[in-house]
C-alpha cells in the first residue's frame, strides 16, 4: 500500500502546486532527551545528502504524538515507546504494520532505565529497593507525559513483581513508595535532568542509560556516577514514517532514506557514541567495553505486550492513575 502511495505522490507532484523543496526537507518529531544524538545524526545524514534539510521537534513523546494529530507536520517520528506510535496509527497518521518496515521491530537502537547518583554515592544506592527508602529522593519525569518515565514505572513494577512473587498489593505498595519519594514531576526527561543536575534536587535520577552517560560525560565523573541496577526493562526506540504527512508533502522516499540511515554503520556508531546500545554486530563489539552487563526483561514477557499495558496501566482510571493520581 505504501509503495502505491509513493507512486501516486510522484504522479500528483506533476500536477499539484506542491513546493519543489517539500521532498528535500524533513521534520523529525522525537523524544525529550534526544536533542544531541539527532543533531549528530542529522549532520551526518545531510553531509551525505547535500541539499537536504532535517529539522527537529523534541518533547515528551505522548505530547509529540498529540501535537502531530493536532497539526505538527512531522515526516518521521523517532520515539521511545511503541504506544505513542500506535496512537498515531489509530488516528490515521501511520499505516498498520509499521514495525515490519524497518529491522528490529523498527527500533534502530535500545537502552533501559538506569540510575545516576552523586559522586561517591553518599546514600549507597545500588538497586530498586533503595529507591523506596525513606531517606532517598528520586528524580524522574511525569509518566503521564514522558515515555522515559513510563519505562521507569514499568521497570520498577517488573522488579517488584519478581521481588514479591507477583503479589500485586505488595507490588503497588512498593511502586507507590518510590513515587512518594519524587519531590517534583517534570514533564520530560531533559527537564528532570535539569532538576537533578542544575537545581541539585534529589539523590538519584532514573533515566535511560544513554542519558546517564551523557550527563556524566558533560559534567564529569567527579560530580556523578552511574549505578546499573540488577535488572531493568528493555527500552526500544521505535521509528516510523508519518505516512499521512509524508504522502501529502511528497517526502516518503526521503523519510525512508533518513530512517534507513539510523541503521547504517555510521548511524549505529553515532548512536553508540551517545550511549545507546546498538544492533549492528561490528559496532556493538567495538563499543562493548563501555556497556556493563545487565539482565533485561521485556514488556511482552512481564506485562503481556504494549496493548495490554496501555489498557491496564496507562488508560484513564488504570493502575498508574491509582498510584500517580493523587500527586
Amino acid at each position: 500500500m505504501k509503495r502505491l502511495l509513493l507512486v501516486s505522490a510522484a504522479l500528483a507532484a506533476l500536477s499539484l502546486p506542491v513546493s519543489a523543496s517539500a521532498a528535500d526537507k524533513l521534520l523529525n518529531a522525537s523524544y525529550d532527551i534526544a536533542r544531541e544524538i539527532f543533531a549528530a545524526q542529522n549532520e551526518a545524514f545531510v553531509k551525505a545528502n547535500p541539499g537536504v534539510t532535517v529539522d527537529q521537534s523534541h518533547g515528551g513523546t505522548s505530547r509529540q504524538a498529540r501535537a502531530i494529530v493536532e497539526g505538527l507536520e512531522a515526516d518521521v517520528v523517532t520515539f521511545n515507546q511503541v504506544i505513542d506510535v500506535d496512537f498515531l496509527v489509530k488516528n490515521g497518521f501511520i499505516e498498520e504494520g509499521w514495525q515490519g518496515e524497518f529491522p528490529n521491530n523498527a527500533s534502530p537502537f535500545y537502552s533501559f532505565p538506569s540510575f545516576l547518583v552523586r559522586a561517591g554515592n553518599p546514600k549507597g544506592i545500588k538497586d530498586w529497593d533503595d529507591l523506596a527508602r525513606d531517606d532517598v529522593q528520586v528524580i524522574f519525569p511525569n509518566p503521564k507525559t514522558s515515555g522515559n518515565a513510563r519505562y521507569t514505572y514499568l521497570a520498577a513494577t517488573a522488579y517488584a513483581k519478581e521481588k514479591f512473587a507477583g503479589d500485586e498489593a505488595k507490588v503497588k505498595e512498593f511502586v507507590d513508595k518510590i513515587f512518594d519519594n519524587v519531590p517534583v514531576f517534570d514533564t520530560g526527561g531533559r527537564a528532570a535532568t535539569t532538576t537533578f543536575v542544575e537545581r541539585e534536587i534529589g539523590d538519584v535520577i532514573i533515566t535511560f542509560e544513554a542519558e546517564t552517560k551523557a550527563i556524566e560525560k558533560q559534567y564529569g565523573s567527579g560530580k556523578f556516577q552511574q549505578v546499573v541496577p540488577s535488572v531493568s526493562l528493555l527500552a526500544e526506540f521505535p521509528v516510523a514514517i508519518v505516512d499521512k504527512v509524508a504522502n501529502e508533502k511528497g517526502s516518503q522516499e526521503l523519510a525512508k532514506k533518513y530512517l534507513d540511515f539510523l541503521y547504517s554503520p555510521e548511524g549505529q556508531k553515532i548512536a553508540a557514541e551517545f550511549g545507546h546500545r546498538v544492533h549492528d554486530a561490528a559496532v556493538a563489539a567495538e563499543y562493548k567495553p563501555q556497556f556493563p552487563e545487565i539482565r533485561l526483561v521485556t514488556v511482552e514477557d512481564v506485562f503481556g505486550g504494549w496493548d495490554k499495558v496501555s489498557k491496564e496501566h496507562f488508560a484513564e482510571g488504570g493502575i498508574l492513575d491509582g498510584i500517580y493520581g493523587n500527586r
